[in-house]
């Protein structure tokens, strides 16, 4: 049996969620890619791709495991993001359907469509550990391996001690990414602790309440079921918020009852088995178009909110037919990555 890279189950050094980034000096910063975490080891014959909960990825990502039997460098360590594009657009969706028992449907879509891996850490190179080493050093090594090793698939992730770039990637990385993340310069790879800092995006969109659904144990509403008008000038379902104020379901749930009225939503409904409620469809109750809600977002997928939204604000101000899908930002394409990639 060949024996595996000694680094190959490490745990990942994770990240705290901060609300802004530090601006002290000797922080640097990089884009937290909206991907699958990954440490990617190779020992000679042995690769392996972890995820961060320690399950291995390698037989869902065939086409990464032969980039990385490609490598001329037969033993390491890195540490990076799976990320997949699609139809020209960074596609977390995408990733989600490789977690599929049947090999044939693996091996076709890795065909059809490749991932790419990202890199941005380097725990061993050779035989020479980093773990220990300043992030700086590891950096560098991480530089001269992908000028060696990298291509098309095999990324090498941004990253700069400029302030004004990584506030940048924030406001213009779209879905690809999940947020920015701050690594102290002269610090070493702490395995498992939160020893980085992450903002993460958050963006707003102003949408129409085109239904809500009502708590498992009672009349009140529960969720409010929020839609955008697309180009057609119909509503789509894109999300919803759950994030309402117990003191207010009672007051807002007589209110809404008064607007109850098919279709409420006339381009892309809600319904349907669902992940969240174990393949049962959830009933929701339709209304007239006529309300609108200013929600606070972190990624979408498509034309979807992929997480429930904070609730932000009512906006009596703003007509219905004002909010429309270009208010979201969406996937960034793999053509732009360059752009990030230099800031």
């Amino acid at each position: 049996m060949t024996k595996a890279h000694p680094l190959a189950s490490i745990v990942p050094m994770e990240a705290k969620l901060v609300d802004a980034l530090p601006e002290e000096e000797g922080w640097s910063y990089e884009p937290k890619w909206d991907g699958f975490r990954a440490i990617v080891s190779r020992d000679r014959d042995a690769i392996k791709i972890m995820s961060k909960s320690g399950k291995s990825l390698a037989r869902y990502f065939p086409e990464v495991v032969a980039l990385l039997v490609a490598t001329q460098q037969r033993k390491f360590a890195v540490d990076g993001e799976l990320i997949l594009p699609v139809a020209g657009i960074v596609s977390f969706d995408a990733l989600q359907a490789r977690l599929h028992p049947a090999e044939s449907r693996i091996k076709r879509l890795s065909i059809e469509t490749p991932a790419q891996l990202m890199l941005f850490d380097c725990l061993s190179v050779a035989d020479k550990v980093l773990l220990d080493r300043p992030f700086s050093e590891r950096r560098q090594k991480l530089e001269q391996f992908h000028a060696n090793e990298g291509n098309g698939a095999l990324l090498l992730s941004a990253n700069t001690s400029d302030l004004a770039i990584a506030r940048g990637w924030l406001k213009h990385g779209g879905g690809a990414l999940d947020g920015v993340i701050a690594k102290q310069a002269s610090a070493p790879y702490q395995p498992g602790d939160r020893a980085m800092l992450k903002v993460k995006q958050r963006r707003t969109a102003d949408c129409v309440v085109g239904g809500f659904r009502r708590s498992r144990d009672g009349p009140l509403v529960a969720s409010l079921l929020l839609g955008l008008y697309n180009e057609e000038g119909k509503l789509s379902h894109v999300g919803f918020t759950s994030a309402l104020a117990n003191e207010d379901k009672a007051g807002l749930t007589a209110q809404i009852e008064t607007l109850i009225e098919a279709p409420g939503f006339t381009g892309k409904a809600p319904g349907g088995p669902s992940r969240w409620n174990n393949g049962r469809e959830s009933e929701w109750h339709p209304l007239r178009p006529e309300l609108v809600v200013e929600v606070r977002y972190d990624q979408v997928t498509g034309d979807r909110f992929r997480h429930g939204t904070a609730f932000v604000r009512w906006r009596p101000d703003k007509a219905p037919k004002q909010c429309r899908m270009d208010q979201l930002q969406h996937e960034l394409r793999p053509s732009q990555l360059t752009d990030l990639q230099t800031g």
